[in-house]
This record gives C-alpha cells, sequence and structure tokens, in this order.
C-alpha cells in the first residue's frame, strides 16, 4: 500500500506502542498506522479514509488517543542517532491555519498566532548534518525564532557546531552555546560588536534543514495546519520527521 510502513520500520514502531487491550478483537495497529500516514500525506479528512486502512473513526479515535498517552512523541528520539550529532542546524518555518482550525476558543494556547500571512503557526526545528530532524516544536506564528533556540539545543550533544541564520544571532544563543563545549557559526548582524568567528564554506551546509522542511511540506497535512488542537498537529509533525528517519535507515541498510 502506498505511504505504508515497511516491515523493517514496523519492526523499529511495534515495541513503542501500547500493549494490545483484552476483549474484542480491534483493528490491527499497523492497518490504523498505515491510514494514519495515508492522512498526513494526502491531507483529506478522515471520512475520506479508504477502507483498506479499517473504519475511518478507528484511526481517527486511535490517532488522538495515542496523542494523549503521548505514544507519538515517542516514537521520534527512540529512532533518531541524537548521540551523533556533531553538527545541528536550527531553523523554523510559516504554516498557514485553515479557516476551520482557527474556530476554537482561546485559539492562541494552541499554537496559533498571527503574523503577516495571518493566522499561522511556525514549526521549529533542529537537523544533524545530514538533514534528518533531532528536535521538533511548534509556536505561534509571531514568536521569534531565537527565543525558541535553547529549547531546540536542550537534550542534544553538547559540543559540535551550531548553524543558524542571522535571526538566531544573539549573544544569550551564542554564550549558551559555547558553556556546552559547542561553536555557534551563525553570520553577524551588521551591528554586533566584537571579533566571533564565523565560516561562511561551512554555513553553506545549512540548506540541508531547508531541504528538510521542503521534504515535510509534501505531507498535506503539515503544508497547511487543519488540525484545531497543537498536540495533534505537533503529533502529525513528528509523525512526518519518523518517516524521514525511517527512510535514512531504511537506505543505509
Amino acid at each position: 500500500m502506498k505511504h505504508a510502513f515497511t516491515d523493517a520500520a514496523w519492526r523499529l514502531i511495534a515495541p513503542i506502542l501500547p500493549c494490545k487491550s483484552r476483549g474484542v478483537p480491534r483493528v490491527d495497529d499497523r492497518r490504523a498506522l498505515n491510514g494514519i500516514s495515508w492522512i498526513l500525506r494526502s491531507g483529506t479528512t478522515w471520512r475520506d479514509l479508504p477502507g483498506r486502512y479499517g473504519p475511518y473513526t478507528t484511526c481517527c479515535n486511535r490517532f488522538v488517543r495515542w496523542c494523549s498517552a503521548g505514544v507519538l512523541d515517542r516514537i521520534l528520539p527512540a529512532i533518531s542517532h541524537r548521540d551523533d550529532a556533531e553538527v545541528q542546524m536550527i531553523d523554523s518555518t510559516i504554516i498557514r491555519a485553515h479557516q476551520h482550525a482557527s474556530c476554537i476558543q482561546n485559539g492562541t494556547s494552541e499554537g496559533f498566532g498571527c503574523s503577516r500571512r495571518g493566522l499561522t503557526t511556525k514549526i521549529h526545528e533542529s537537523v544533524d548534518a545530514n538533514g534528518p530532524p533531532l528536535q521538533v516544536m511548534i509556536t505561534g506564528g509571531q514568536q521569534h525564532d531565537s527565543l525558541m533556540a535553547r529549547a531546540l539545543l536542550e537534550g542534544l550533544p553538547n559540543s559540535g557546531m551550531v548553524l543558524a541564520d542571522k535571526a538566531y544571532d544573539a549573544t544569550e544563543i551564542r554564550t549558551f552555546t559555547s558553556l556546552r563545549g559547542g561553536w555557534a557559526n551563525i553570520p553577524p548582524r551588521r551591528n554586533r560588536r566584537g571579533s566571533d568567528l564565523f565560516q561562511s564554506h561551512l554555513y553553506n551546509h545549512r540548506n540541508h534543514v531547508e531541504r528538510f522542511f521542503n521534504r515535510m511540506k509534501q505531507c498535506w497535512r503539515i503544508a497547511t495546519r487543519y488540525e484545531k488542537h497543537a498536540a495533534n498537529f505537533l503529533a502529525f509533525v513528528k509523525l512526518a520527521a519518523t518517516r524521514l528517519w525511517l527512510r535514512v535507515k531504511e537506505s543505509a541498510a
């Protein structure tokens, strides 16, 4: 089936999913996860889910249940190689929200924000030297990139080089990276004083994070935000990131 998980990918994911409950036989977890992946890639509504994935209500309910239990949050750290991230690249991208996603009271608490593009959500990412994601977060579209840099780098290897654009050129970010034993290779702003070391030939490799966003937005459920709740949208983003890691593992094998 198109967009379905391979046998090798399923062997990595299956141990992370909750144990099957007793009682009436239910739709297989792999079949339901393939249905969720189909929704992620196609961007269509749950009601239009093909019958080969089982009842659409079952896939939708299981997705919401896994989001509430934090199951999808545990898959990405489990399969990603964070210990080998000698080069870490951070950046963000803007996602426009669909009009039906914004009809919730106090929407700002659900990762919505007003920017020049209207009601939007911003995805913050940190990737390694080859492009696979290491850390994923979402905020409102008006959130400045530099405010999320520290959260993106925490939990990752201390040493190594951090690549980022001018939006992250802040003394706090450079100091935080240095205290962790790393080096922030960020192009300085015009008004910055001092002799901060910047290597332009290394900065050219930052295009990997842009490529990552390009691959992620091929999933229509992410290119436009249809989810009302931030937890559900973040789960779709992490599932897309997981698929990219699985693709890297399968190509290496």
